[in-house]
Order: structure tokens, then C-alpha cells, then sequence
């Protein structure tokens, strides 16, 4: 990828969608409106804008709808007492139903990140909304000594988000920051700078910039994941579903992800050489793993 800086370019349109507690998530649509819809969200204290180098890939043939979770990116700050997975997974149905509402209702596939793979994979619907779907490093995991590497990881790293920095000078501030961090090693070229971007907002008074999601929110979904991540069950899914995961080999930057191969319901595979961060590591290699399984399924 030779492209060393990044701008998301204004939606074609937005929507806020009112989730059943009042909370508003704004819905973007990018690319060709005439072409196969793709619906887009992210993982646990990102932002969708940040997945650009991936999703610009898929803009010039299909209709993409990409939203923030509940509490990130483009939409507001609610309360904490609503920052939970069984709301983040109603929030998920109540979304497709408004893309319906609003761009009209048409065959799509949805394409989620980590948590919010989850949160789609927890829908009581099990994905019979969707022609397909695509996750991208899902936090999943077994019952037994995985489930146990699984907690002691998510409780670790959920001290670290309580203990983030929250508040920065400027963008370009947080963005040093990032490049002297491992986890961030093999994003592409202008990757941080459009992190910063994403996942910072200007705080009140115009001093200095601040977390678009909370640290204290990232954390209490880490917390909670487990609890979670032992109750998808692959053999009752409605939808084709395609699972891309991170390099097995390598250490995780998050949580570690679960060896999908002895599940013969799900369409496996994993990208050598990447983290949890795939599609902005290597984001040409997640968009033709993901247009390769469209078309296999003859979604065009």
C-alpha cells in the first residue's frame, strides 16, 4: 500500500437511527448506492472511518452503510448504565431495521469487527436478516483452559484501557504516541494519523482533544466479553457466514481469538502475518478475501 495519508471522504448521505433507549446512531452511506449492500461497524473503541483503507477497496461497485457503535465515533455519548452487550446487540437489530426503513430494504451482507462480529453473532435473528456475513478476528471462545487464557487476557487488557491517556494536546500528539507501540507495528502507512482522527473529538471548550468512546466504556465491554464470547453457537446461524481471523502464530494485541478449524458450520481462514488489526494492516488481503466469498456465494 503506497498511499501515506487518508481522508474519509463525506458520506453520500446520514441518518440518525434512534436505538430503543432515545441513544442516536448515525448511519453513513458510502460508494455506489445502486450497487449490493454491505452494512460495516468496527471493534471495541475504534471507529468504522478508521477501517477506510479496507472499505474504500469495496466503495466503487457496492452500497455501503457504515455505522459507530453505541458511544463511539460519529454518534454521542450516553449513559454508561446502557454500555453493555445484550444493549450493543439490540442496538445491532435495530440498525438493520432502520437501513431498511430509510435506504430501503434489499439482500446484505454484514461486515463486523471484532465485538461487533459478536454482537451479530449474539442477535436472537442468528444473522436471518442477512445474505451473508463477514467477521472479521471475532472474540470467541470455549469453555476450558482457552476460556481461562481468554479471561486472564481480557481482564489485563481491561486495566489497560482504564488506565489510557483521555485527553491529548492534538491529534498529532496521540498519533506519536501510537507509533511507539507494538500493537500498532504493521498498520499501513497514515493508519495512526487516521486513528487519531477516528477515535478523538475535540473536547468542550476547544481545549486540546479527548477519547470518542470513554475509556471506562472500553473496558467494561472487555470485562464482560467472556461471559459472552462461550454462547455463539455456529450450528443454528441463518446466514452464510465467513470468518477471516487473525495469524494463530502471533501474539494478540487484544484477546486472543479462537480456533475456528474444527467448526465445519463456518468458512474459516486466516490472513498469515497479520494481528487483530487485519483490515488496516492489510487491507488489499481483506478485501479480496471478502470479495472472493461474495462471489462464491454470487452476491453481486
Amino acid at each position: 500500500m503506497t498511499v501515506s495519508a487518508w481522508e474519509v471522504p463525506q458520506p453520500l448521505s446520514t441518518h440518525e437511527a434512534r436505538m430503543d433507549d432515545g441513544t442516536g446512531i448515525v448511519l453513513r452511506r458510502h460508494g455506489n448506492p445502486d450497487g449490493p449492500r454491505l452494512v460495516l461497524s468496527h471493534g471495541n473503541g475504534l471507529a468504522i472511518d478508521l477501517y477506510y483503507p479496507f472499505w474504500s477497496l469495496l466503495a466503487k461497485d457496492y452500497d455501503l452503510i457504515a455505522y459507530d457503535q453505541r458511544n463511539h465515533g460519529w454518534n454521542t455519548v450516553s449513559t454508561m448504565e446502557n454500555h453493555n452487550i445484550p444493549t450493543l446487540v439490540s442496538d445491532h437489530d435495530r440498525v438493520l431495521e432502520a437501513i431498511d426503513h430509510h435506504y430501503g430494504s434489499r439482500p446484505t451482507v454484514g461486515i463486523y469487527h471484532s465485538f461487533s462480529a459478536l454482537t451479530t453473532l449474539l442477535s436472537p435473528t442468528r444473522g436471518i436478516g442477512f445474505a451473508a456475513r463477514v467477521l472479521f478476528d471475532p472474540p470467541l471462545c470455549k469453555p476450558g483452559r482457552s476460556y481461562q487464557d481468554f479471561e486472564e487476557a481480557a481482564n489485563r487488557v481491561a486495566s489497560m484501557a482504564r488506565h489510557r491517556t483521555p485527553r491529548f494536546k492534538s491529534t498529532e500528539e496521540f498519533s506519536e504516541l501510537l507509533g511507539y507501540l507494538p500493537p500498532f507495528s504493521r498498520v499501513v502507512p497514515g493508519a495512526l494519523d487516521l486513528y487519531a482522527d477516528s477515535t478523538l473529538r475535540q473536547s468542550d471548550g476547544g481545549q486540546g482533544y479527548e477519547l470518542r468512546c470513554p475509556r471506562e466504556y472500553e473496558a467494561k465491554i472487555i470485562e464482560y466479553a467472556g461471559i459472552y464470547a462461550v454462547l455463539v453457537d455456529f450450528e443454528k446461524l441463518r446466514s452464510p457466514t465467513k470468518v477471516i481471523g487473525a495469524d494463530p502464530i502471533l501474539p494478540y494485541s487484544y484477546l486472543p481469538t479462537l480456533d475456528l478449524s474444527d467448526i465445519m458450520t463456518v468458512d474459516y481462514d486466516f490472513l498469515p502475518e497479520t494481528s487483530h488489526l487485519l483490515q488496516i494492516e492489510e487491507p488489499e488481503q481483506c478485501a479480496e478475501a471478502t470479495l472472493e466469498f461474495l462471489q462464491s456465494i454470487g452476491f453481486r
